[in-house]
């Protein structure tokens, strides 16, 4: 999330031109990302169109470029995308945020639209007069399912089961749920309760609100700011009661853990809290080992390793402490299993799966623990499909978009191709905007890790015949 000192008073324009000339000059993504994303694949055009054709870029063609970006963690250099959500977010406070898009982004007003006027929704979906007019008004593609919501959602089921309260003593595990789980797949957030409980643990949700990842995504700084924020101090106060805190979104993850506590380290919080040397930056070095540091050299490094990013108003010894405790479920039980202490007794599953580890886990760089996981699982034959660079396509709500929707089939068509090869009777993966992409372009069915773990623990027989 690195900006130059300067950058504070350029134009979105004069920031996405920086980007487009540090790419040019480096042109390592032009081959490496030339299938797997459409900003990279747009932005080499456009600069080759203007060095060799002598045909200058537009305003129109920077101010789409932006929207080809939906921070999916795949690019090597992380200052490019953040540069570019800094110049969406630059458009968005001087022409505002579409009603469109600020509606298709809120999962949870969505929901309660489609709880209160649900005819809305399937006129939507089959009225051939209506349907048009609405989809036109919320630039959703015509061929593109709305998911339903289902009439009550996780978290109004963990309300009705006593879990928005905190119980006394024992092992306790806050989980947050995020949007996906929460609104369009309750089952998801049952499925992590039940495998907890499973597991002698007690279960809280917290008071939560969406991660902020799609108002980031979109360029809404504010909202993006707020959210984060709000999250932060409710997670806090679990992690500081002795919780352990949970989420079963990758994308939650992604923001909360990485992108939230970008350029954390270089504070002057920090450095004092690791007790830097004068005229010296610490740096964690994971690499090296656990508490390892790489000592930089203030004079050096000190105009460009600061914390002056995105998110650089809220208090990065709180984004430093909320991402160092707060773990992904994969991840936190395959923890418990190294240690002993996770309950394996799985019932046999015997079905062929298919599973894809998605863009914002992978970029975590945890590994594929579900995969390892469901290996423990008898009798299911499981399997992991696509390579690092494989994406859906979906990018979060991008590919309900009418202007993305061809965009988005065209990047996934390779990772589909895999599976319609491997040709296997249900697909497992983390994230629900691949699950919306798989279903919309696969005939198999899709489930998150954790349905297929709570299903073998309760011993149910294969529902794939």
């Amino acid at each position: 999330m690195e900006q130059s000192h300067d950058q504070k008073e350029q134009t979105p324009q004069e920031i996405l031109r920086s980007v487009m000339q540090l790419c040019a000059d480096c042109d390592t993504c032009r081959t490496m990302m030339e299938e797997d994303c459409a900003f990279f694949i747009e932005l080499y055009r456009l600069v080759d169109q203007e060095k060799e054709e002598g045909i200058p870029i537009r305003e129109s063609q920077l101010r789409y470029l932006t929207e080809l970006c939906t921070l999916c963690g795949l690019c090597p250099c992380p200052k490019v995308p953040m540069d570019v959500m800094e110049a969406k977010s630059r458009y968005i406070e001087q022409e505002g945020m579409p009603l469109a898009t600020s509606l298709l982004n809120d999962v949870p007003r969505m929901a309660r639209l489609c709880g209160t006027f649900p005819r809305l929704v399937k006129a939507m979906q089959s009225n051939a007069v209506l349907g048009p007019l609405l989809r036109k008004a919320t630039r959703i593609h015509a061929e593109r399912q709305l998911p339903s919501f289902p009439k009550q959602n996780f978290f109004q089921w963990a309300a009705r089961e006593g879990l928005a309260r905190k119980s006394e003593g024992g092992h306790q595990v806050a989980y947050f749920a995020g949007c996906t789980a929460g609104y369009l797949f309750p089952q998801i957030g049952r499925s992590v309760v039940e495998i907890l409980q499973h597991n002698g643990a007690s279960v809280y949700v917290p008071p939560q609100q969406c991660c902020g990842m799609p108002y980031l995504v979109e360029g809404d700084r504010k909202r993006t700011l707020n959210l984060a924020q709000t999250n932060m101090q409710r997670l806090l106060e679990t992690i500081r009661a002795g919780d352990d805190l949970i989420y079963s979104c990758p994308t939650c993850g992604f923001f909360l853990k990485r992108l939230l506590k970008d350029r954390a380290y270089y504070s002057d919080a920090f450095q004092q809290s690791v007790n830097a040397a004068e005229g010296e930056l610490k740096v964690p070095a994971p690499e090296k080992g656990e508490g390892q540091f790489w000592h930089l050299k203030k004079l050096m490094y000190h105009g460009i390793l600061k914390d002056d990013g995105y998110f650089s108003s809220i208090d990065p010894m709180d984004r430093i402490h909320l991402a160092d405790h707060l773990f992904d479920f994969g991840f936190y039980l395959a923890s418990l299993h190294a240690k002993g202490q996770l309950v394996t007794d799985f019932a046999p599953l015997p079905e062929r799966m298919a599973y894809f580890a998605p863009c914002h886990l992978r970029e975590q760089k945890m590994g594929r623990p579900y995969l390892d996981l469901l290996k423990l699982i008898p009798e299911l034959d499981i399997e992991a499909v696509g390579s690092d660079y494989d994406c859906c396509g979906m990018g979060g709500v991008f590919g309900f978009k009418d202007h993305f929707h061809q965009k988005s089939l065209d990047l996934g068509e390779p990772l589909m191709k895999k599976f319609r090869a491997h040709n296997p009777q249900a697909i497992i993966t983390d994230c629900m905007s691949c699950r919306l992409q798989f279903n919309h372009c696969l005939p198999y069915p899709v489930y998150h890790p954790v349905e297929v773990l709570a299903r073998a623990y309760k011993g149910e027989a294969s529902r794939q015949k």
